[in-house]
């Protein structure tokens, strides 16, 4: 078994432990992780480059400052906080959030916000003059959405009411350039439910280079059909009503047009007659008359770039991608300066890759090459003919930072072996690293762009690594898993990574109870070299009360490749539990776990997973915890599940056969379901159908429903009362149980 040796603050966490001694640390609680909020370690706030690429900002202490990015000096104060009092107002507003345009001389902030879906949010904005010092809302017309300055920062865009509005800051006018917008029907630079949820975007408006137009989305989403969540809490019940497309089901008719300041004019691009296909991006190019728009079929493995004329609509076809699979859409393609070459990612040749283009559509290099994924690209430094990205080149478990030329030669230029993360200066001579690792909170430094080198930490959480070194903390370790049930198409075996915690008092010669932490769903890890965040201290906890807690990447999880990660493709569930289920039968041949107290939580895929685990993994799994479960991907929005399973009307075999709700007649130990009832994104549908088939096979279990919350089930005391719900439910199940049990 190889062993990964993990080098970073951890030296500190454990040195420190071996002072202290065991007995005189303290125990989490759940009060301290979700009451009390312990537990969150520091971070920086409110960083963006100037202009200049020497300074960046900070939010510190309700202000805007102004640091050297290779001194650390602050340089000035550019906002006061306490100057920011609207006109009739006695308290300030608050930064929580800013956007700066181009000269960085005005800011917009946005106040009262409220969360419409998973990235929406709508909000009251504010313009700051730096120089007239004069505080003023962007509209007196109604909250807005998206803001955005143009290139000349004189004017900005936002959203209202699915209509798109531009406010012109000098003589404070205000001018409708949409006015079909409307509820349910039509929407104009913002994007539709499904949009949003999968392809992860909200704005859904661009200023061309020059501020001359406007591109932007329309979406009539008048065929979709309705999904109505009921709210509780008063006399009547309040009913919801959204557009939801289900897997089969039809979508929104999908348009791109463009605003021309000068005439006034609209003019829809020619995006080709199909209008059952999906616009996943759009993206002017250097020349600010050219738009490209990114073309993608319903089954999603074909891929067009069609470069459209602004001012007639015309386009042509530029790139096209097929996959015997399915293409992912990422914001990974960049046109470069010259405007002779484009960058995009392609899994083409098996892993994730940067390839270069020229304008004619041929390709002209591959930039990067190896059996690795690109994760991310960052940006080109024009000046330097650079270009950087992360990438999983020395483990799928880490992330680093590299740079590559245009003749592909490449550097590594992060130095912390783990996972890490870049903001780059608007010139890319420097960036700002965030990283972690598997037991180490969030080390932030600033680091020459060049080679990496370190310059100074921005924050290193030492307070936190002291304060949480008072608690019988056990570190998390890597192992693998190999069984020859591990294998690919063609006959390849691989391993499956996994980290374990045990018991802070770990004793070989007994046996311990297993909680697999599991997500499973494609291309998404959950055994990585970075900090576990909102379940770290649940884990820990746990640990302490005697429950070993492992988590295994089975097939179809990220960074291993293409193979690796489609062979799920068409049967969702299907590789991904036979992992599952193949792991804790090794597990369970460990001679420090009790075999017949093996349990799974999964929230959301992991959440289907652990209705898996309870069902087709009947035997080897005693206990389940599914949190807001997919229990049929027939109930599951068509972009993300048709991207991997086609149509339900196209594939009937690979849904049902690996829906839950088929195999709960197998049912033998103790499970528990927990949902929200007002869930937009995994509708309690799906638990309310697997609810039905439970109690039609006379199956007892054990159940939790959230009135009027999402699908992160938070707010109020939500988080804690699930978290002792679903605490109280494992260490009765695995650790009462197993304590009285047989031991093998």
């Amino acid at each position: 078994m190889k062993k990964f040796i993990v080098v970073s603050l951890v030296i500190v966490l454990t040195s420190v432990q071996a002072v202290l001694s065991q007995s005189s640390k303290k125990d989490i609680t759940l009060k301290d992780i979700w009451t009390y909020s312990k537990f969150y370690p520091k971070t920086v706030h409110g960083i963006r480059s100037l202009n200049n690429g020497k300074h960046y900002t900070e939010i510190k202490k309700g202000n805007i400052v102004v640091y050297d990015y290779k001194t650390g000096d602050s340089i000035t104060t550019l906002v006061e906080g306490k100057k920011l009092i609207p006109q009739g107002k006695e308290k300030p507003i608050v930064i929580a959030d800013f956007s700066i345009n181009k000269d960085e001389t005005k800011f917009i902030f946005p106040t009262q916000t409220v969360a419409i879906y998973r990235h929406s949010r709508v909000s009251y904005d504010y313009i700051w003059d730096t120089q007239t010092k004069k505080l003023s809302p962007l509209s007196e017309n109604g909250k807005q959405r998206l803001a955005d300055f143009s290139p000349d920062g004189n004017l900005v865009a936002f959203v209202r009411d699915n209509n798109i509005f531009i406010s012109n800051l000098t003589d404070t006018t205000e001018k409708q350039i949409t006015t079909d917008g409307k509820k349910n029907a039509i929407i104009n630079g913002t994007c539709d439910w499904v949009y949003e949820e999968e392809f992860g975007f909200t704005k859904a408006f661009f200023w061309s280079p020059d501020g001359k137009k406007i591109a932007f989305y329309h979406f009539n989403e008048s065929r979709v059909k309705d999904y109505t969540l009921t709210y509780y809490g008063k006399l009547y019940p309040k009913h919801y009503t959204y557009k939801y497309p289900v897997a089969g089901e039809d979508n929104s008719i999908v348009d791109i047009y463009v605003y021309n300041l000068q005439t006034g004019k609209i003019i829809k691009m020619d995006a080709g007659p199909i209008t059952d296909q999906y616009i996943p991006r759009i993206k002017w190019t250097q020349d600010p008359g050219i738009l490209a728009i990114e073309r993608l079929n319903r089954l999603q493995n074909h891929l067009d770039i069609l470069l459209a004329d602004a001012t007639t609509g015309k386009s042509r076809l530029l790139y096209y991608e097929d996959n015997p699979y399915y293409i992912e859409i990422t914001d990974d393609l960049t046109f470069l300066p010259e405007n002779k070459y484009f960058l995009i990612t392609s899994e083409k040749n098996g892993y994730n890759q940067i390839y270069l283009y020229n304008m004619k559509g041929k390709q002209f290099r591959q930039l990067t090459n190896g059996n690795w994924d690109v994760t991310k690209v960052y940006g080109y430094n024009s000046r330097r003919k650079q270009v950087f990205y992360q990438s999983a080149e020395s483990s799928p478990l880490n992330r680093d930072i590299y740079e590559v030329n245009l003749k592909g030669k490449k550097q590594k230029i992060s130095n912390r072996r783990g996972t890490n993360d870049a903001r780059f200066s608007s010139d890319f001579s420097y960036y700002v690293n965030t990283f972690t690792d598997i037991n180490t909170p969030p080390y932030i430094t600033v680091n020459s762009g060049k080679n990496g080198k370190t310059l100074r930490v921005l924050q290193n959480n030492a307070a936190f690594i002291k304060k949480v070194n008072k608690y019988r903390l056990s570190s998390k370790t890597f192992f693998k898993l190999n069984s020859p049930e591990f294998t690919l198409p063609g006959g390849k075996q691989v391993d499956l990574n996994a980290w374990m915690i045990k018991p802070p008092d770990f004793d070989s010669t007994k046996q311990y109870p297993v909680l697999m932490y599991v997500y499973g769903g494609p291309g998404i890890q959950t055994v990585l070299n970075s900090w576990g965040w909102t379940n770290y201290f649940w884990f820990e906890m746990l640990a302490e009360k005697g429950v070993i807690v492992i988590s295994v990447d089975n097939r179809g999880t990220g960074a291993r490749g293409q193979m690796f990660k489609k062979m799920t493709y068409l049967q969702l569930g299907k590789y991904e539990i036979a992992d599952q289920i193949e792991a804790a039968k090794i597990i369970g041949h460990y001679s420090y776990v009790d075999s017949a107290h093996i349990g799974m939580f999964g929230w959301s895929y992991g959440g289907f997973m652990s209705s898996l685990a309870i069902t087709k993994g009947a035997g080897v799994f005693s206990t389940a915890v599914a949190v807001a479960p997919v229990t049929n991907w027939r109930y599951y929005d068509n972009i993300y599940t048709e991207r991997y399973m086609r149509k339900p009307q196209d594939n009937a075999e690979g849904y049902d056969q690996n829906s839950p709700i088929n195999f709960v007649d197998k049912i033998k130990g103790n499970f528990l379901l927990c949902f929200g009832s007002a869930d937009d994104n995994v509708h309690p549908q799906n638990s309310m159908d697997l609810i039905l088939a439970l109690v039609k096979a006379n199956k007892q279990f054990d159940m939790m429903v959230y009135p009027n919350k999402n699908h992160e089930i938070y707010g109020g005391n939500t988080r804690y009362h699930l978290y002792k719900k679903m605490t109280d439910f494992l260490l009765g199940h695995l650790t009462v149980e197993s304590s009285t049990s047989h031991k093998k």
